[in-house]
């Protein structure tokens, strides 16, 4: 698996992090509070477990490289 770190973008990051602290740990781009949307989300979670996968999750928190 790759390396995983915060977006390089600061405002990105308080952003998102601010959204976790309102919503109790649940990703802010998503409407919906279900264990697969917990930080850091199960999509992102199976996405680094590919090799060839290299990006951002789902709220840009977190890049994955390769």
């Amino acid at each position: 698996m790759g390396r995983i770190r915060l977006n390089e973008d600061a405002e990105v990051v308080r952003t998102v992090r601010e959204g976790l602290k309102e919503t109790g740990g649940y990703c802010p781009c998503r409407t919906e509070h279900i264990p697969e949307y917990q930080c850091i989300c199960q999509e992102f979670r199976q996405q680094c477990t590919d090799p060839d996968f290299e990006g951002y999750c789902h709220c840009m928190l977190y890049y994955k490289e390769k």
